[in-house]
């Protein structure tokens, strides 16, 4: 099935169920902005209702050829879990390249959980993939939006309960999450200081999986000058670190 077939697909269902969103729909060019602590509710929703105990939202960083998840927010928001770090390292990097091209949902087991291999392997339309954290099971819901942006939630669980009939209903609810995480811009946006092209260009190779030794090098910088426009940006996008940085970059198009 291809992607716009699956999309249609899943809006299809979704609008037959309560949005989430009130009167929002994936066409829908007129829903209202969230905020991220909001989104992370609305993603804690979806993970109870399929029983899951742990979550993640991520943005595919723009290079095709280090292409890595950058998260937007987990299930310890403020904070990171260390799921998350295992899933935005080297672990992601089969699921990035399965997410530009399909939205298929990956499942995978890594934790003796027998049962959930068994649940999973009952679902039609996904697949099995490597474990994205090692000890855990999960299914990861590709997703896309507006700008060619696309990215994955993710839902993690050794109890994770997700009958055939619900499965596009659930997928159509990221779709609609993400669309929305995708178009969020910061309260001040207005007042937000201008971000210069050097800060831009340290931004997009953080994206793209560079260290600040990397990024040094690549735009012929002192490590401490690379470091220092990483971390203007990041006071200039409000973030707490770069990851959140990058994040909030890509979701506002200063990074392609």
């Amino acid at each position: 099935m291809k992607h716009a077939e699956i999309k249609d697909a899943a809006e299809a269902l979704f609008n037959q169920q309560r949005s989430p969103f009130g009167a929002f729909s994936l066409g829908s060019e007129t829903h209202h902005a969230v905020t991220v602590p909001d989104a992370v509710r609305r993603c804690r929703w979806i993970s109870v209702d399929i029983n899951a105990s742990a979550f993640g939202l991520y943005f595919v960083s723009p290079s095709p050829e280090r292409a890595r998840l950058v998260p937007c927010f987990d299930s310890d928001y403020p904070g990171i879990g260390v799921a998350t770090k295992f899933i935005s390292g080297a672990n992601g990097e089969e699921i990035v390249r399965h997410t530009h091209n399909s939205t298929e949902p990956r499942w995978w087991t890594d934790d003796g959980m027998a049962a959930m291999a068994e649940m999973f392997g009952n679902l039609a339309w996904t697949a099995q993939m490597a474990p994205l954290a090692p000890g855990t099971s999960g299914i990861a819901f590709p997703v896309h939006a507006d700008r060619g942006q696309c990215g994955l939630v993710v839902f993690l669980g050794s109890e994770i309960t997700l009958p055939q009939d619900a499965l596009y209903e659930i997928h159509a609810r990221c779709f609609s999450l993400f669309a929305a995480v995708a178009r969020l811009r910061p309260g001040d946006a207005g007042r937000m200081r201008a971000i210069s092209k050097r800060e831009l260009e340290c931004l997009k190779l953080t994206a793209n999986g560079n260290t600040s030794e990397e990024i040094a090098r690549l735009l012929k910088l002192s490590v401490h000058t690379a470091n220092q426009y990483l971390t203007q940006s990041t006071q200039k996008l409000n973030a707490t670190n770069r990851n959140q940085a990058v994040a909030k970059a890509l979701r506002l198009g200063l990074i392609e």
